[in-house]
Parts: structure tokens; C-alpha cells; sequence
């Protein structure tokens, strides 16, 4: 039973988690480096691959683009919990919230080591794969939130779902300031605000910040998966924490929403 002492202690769970998220390690600053040299040595072997990723974002923010999802993939996943069959992302609303966090993890297990394998692949190639392993990580990240945010729910064929997604994983790859901003953000969604909502989309400078950051994110930790051979290694585990720490990410922040909505409901009883 879903009470509201018990999904008000869910929240404060996910609002220390919140707090925790807004440090940055001295290594992640270092780690921006690696990158920002890698520009100078091979400016337009990388730079090419920057601009694909920036156009097909911004497909992906205005129609869904070639990262949408399938629906019916992550309904048949959901049903596999359910007690009775659900047919459309709106009626995944009515599950127990318990349910929704065994699906996201499910998901998140399976989307890392699916990340395991993909990273251990471009990893083979040192340097010269490592343009491939960009894109076909950001790829997965965003396949990966949208299925997340089905499984609480939240349709990614919504535009406004979509921006959502694209803030979760500017989330991941932000600084204490950006993260605090980014929260700050992300309340309008929470409390249903639609003018704040149509400004943050308006706000949102495309898509190229978003690249820039997760890119230069883990750029340390793809420092060593530029040599060839060994890279399988570190582009197995470099990847395979990319993943987590994205799925930890978009479950916690649409766990949040669906909590505050479930409160609204108990409260209006």
C-alpha cells in the first residue's frame, strides 16, 4: 500500500540522493582535458563525428529521430511484472511504484551490460574506433532514459519527454553549478508548470552544450581506451559506468515525478 508517509519518505530518499550529485570529483575536471587535446591532434577526424551527433540530436528533440525507442519492446518487459496486461504507456500510471523500480533496474542491468559489450568492441581499434564508440554511446544513453521513462510512465514521443530525457543526461555530465541549475530546471516538470516548461525548451541551446558536456564528461576515462588492444578493457568498463550512472539518473529523477503525482493523488482523496 502506497501511503502517504511512505511515498513522502521515497522522496526525501531521492532528494539526499540530489544532494550528493551536485559535488564533482577533482579527477572529472582533469578529465575534460584528454579531450580538448585530442581536438588539436585530430580536429577534424573528431569534429566530423561532433557535428553528425549535433544534427541527429536535434532530430531526436524535435520528432524522436532514429533514437526513438520501441514502445512495444518495453510494454512486453512491463507486462512480464505486471498482474494484468498493460497496452498503453498511459496505463503503466496506474502500476505500484514498486513495480516501476523493478523494471528500471531490470533495465538498468541490462542496458550496462549491454554497454560492456559495445564499449569492449570499439575498444579494439584504440584512437581510430573511438570516434565510432561516441555516437553509439549516446545512442544507447538515450534509448536507455527513454525506456526508463516509460517504465514510469512518461511517453518519449512527447516533445516535452524528450527535453526531459536531454536534461537527464546533461544531469550526468554537469558540474555543482550545472547540476543545481538543472534541478532547478526540472521542478517545473514536477509541479506541472507549462509556461516554465515552454521557456526551458525555449532556453535549451539546442542540443550542442549537451554534446560538448557528456562528451568532455569521461573524457579521462577514454584516455586509455586510444590504445589499441588494450582499449577493450577500459572501453568495457568506461562505458559500462557511463550507463549506470545515466539509468541511476533518469530513475531517480522520474521516480521523483511519479512520486509527487501519486502524493497529488493521495492527498486529493
Amino acid at each position: 500500500m502506497e501511503t502517504k508517509v511512505w511515498l513522502e519518505t521515497e522522496l526525501k530518499g531521492i532528494e539526499s540522493w540530489e544532494k550528493d550529485q551536485k559535488g564533482i570529483w577533482f579527477w572529472e575536471r582533469i578529465g575534460r582535458l584528454p579531450f580538448k587535446i585530442l581536438d588539436k591532434l585530430t580536429p577534424n577526424f573528431i569534429q566530423k563525428k561532433i557535428s553528425v551527433l549535433l544534427d541527429e540530436l536535434g532530430q531526436f528533440v524535435q520528432n524522436g529521430g532514429q533514437y526513438l525507442t520501441q514502445e512495444k519492446l518495453i510494454l512486453a518487459r512491463i507486462n512480464k511484472h505486471s498482474e494484468h496486461e498493460i497496452t498503453a504507456i498511459s496505463e503503466i500510471a496506474t502500476l505500484p511504484l514498486m513495480t516501476m523500480d523493478q523494471i528500471g533496474q531490470d533495465l538498468k542491468t541490462n542496458r550496462s551490460n549491454l554497454a560492456t559489450i559495445q564499449g569492449a568492441t570499439t575498444g579494439v581499434g584504440g584512437i581510430f574506433t573511438l570516434a565510432i564508440d561516441i555516437p553509439v554511446l549516446l545512442g544507447l544513453s538515450l534509448k536507455t532514459l527513454q525506456e526508463i521513462a516509460i517504465a514510469y510512465g512518461y511517453d518519449p514521443k512527447d516533445r516535452e519527454e524528450r527535453i526531459f530525457i536531454l536534461k537527464c543526461l546533461q544531469f550526468v555530465s554537469a558540474d555543482i553549478v550545472g547540476k543545481q541549475a538543472i534541478l532547478n530546471e526540472l521542478s517545473s516538470y514536477y509541479g506541472q508548470d507549462k509556461a516554465t516548461k515552454s521557456e526551458m525548451i525555449s532556453q535549451l541551446q539546442g542540443w550542442r552544450e549537451v554534446v560538448y558536456t557528456y562528451r568532455d564528461q569521461f573524457g579521462w576515462k577514454k584516455l586509455l581506451q586510444m590504445v589499441p588492444i588494450a582499449g577493450i578493457l577500459f572501453g568495457a568498463m568506461t562505458n559500462r559506468s557511463m550507463i549506470h550512472d545515466i539509468s541511476e539518473a533518469g530513475i531517480m529523477l522520474y521516480r521523483k515525478r511519479r512520486i509527487l503525482e501519486k502524493l497529488d493523488l493521495v492527498q486529493s482523496e
